[in-house]
């Protein structure tokens, strides 16, 4: 197991529906403009340390994602030069208790549970992705291929979510935004496909890499 490719961000703003495959399995019209949520940055792990689902968790989700790494204090930032303020690229599995998310009514919580954001499996710089909406994304289920997109996909892109979020909140350096999951999660699957312990889950992301992380039960 390795240490996280980055410093733990001071926050992570994930974005909600925003591949238009997902928003199109969900049954769910596309935004017409970003949803926001927290994802507190204690949930990070790194590439090869487990998912511990908690006592009583047994709708645990995966969600392939493009996270962006900030990589200077930024506030109104357009979008033409939003690139400017990234300093790289990671993969991120933004695990999701779909009972929780369902019950809250919000979903900060159900995705921030201990060990829910595993993150990797290494820092990519920006300069080795001259164009973040031109990568093939994809989550494996005990090798069984469960995500199969492209970034092209994605609603919002990189620029446009930086350019929405600085509008009104200031981005600073190390800073998380995971930009979204396409669509073949396990919750809108014909026959839902959850978590379970002695599962692993792969997320791979053109140029960046393969997330692996195994499932266990129990606390972190």
């Amino acid at each position: 197991m390795s240490d996280l490719p980055i410093a733990r961000p001071g926050k992570i703003i994930a974005v909600g529906l925003n591949y238009r495959d997902h928003a199109a399995e969900s049954a769910t019209a596309p935004p017409d403009s970003p949803i926001l949520f927290a994802k507190w940055p204690s949930c990070l792990i790194p590439s090869g340390a487990s998912i511990a689902l908690p006592p009583g968790v047994d709708q645990a989700d995966y969600e392939a994602e493009l996270a962006v790494v900030i990589g200077r204090t930024a506030r109104h930032i357009r979008a033409d030069d939003a690139l400017d303020v990234v300093s790289g690229y990671v993969a991120l599995n933004d695990v999701s208790d779909r009972a929780a998310q369902a019950k809250d009514g919000q979903w900060s919580r159900a995705k921030s549970y201990d060990t829910f954001g595993p993150c990797g499996p290494r820092f990519v710089p920006a300069s080795e992705i001259p164009d973040p909406q031109r990568l093939s994304i994809t989550c494996d289920l005990n090798g069984v291929r469960m995500q199969d997109s492209n970034t092209a996909q994605m609603i919002f892109g990189v620029r446009e979510l930086i350019a929405f979020i600085t509008a009104r909140i200031t981005l600073e350096a190390g800073d998380l935004i995971s930009t979204g999951t396409p669509d073949g999660v396990g919750a809108f699957r014909a026959v839902p496909v959850f978590l379970r312990p002695g599962d692993e889950v792969t997320v791979t992301i053109e140029g960046i890499g393969s997330l692996t992380n195994p499932v266990v039960r129990g606390e972190a």
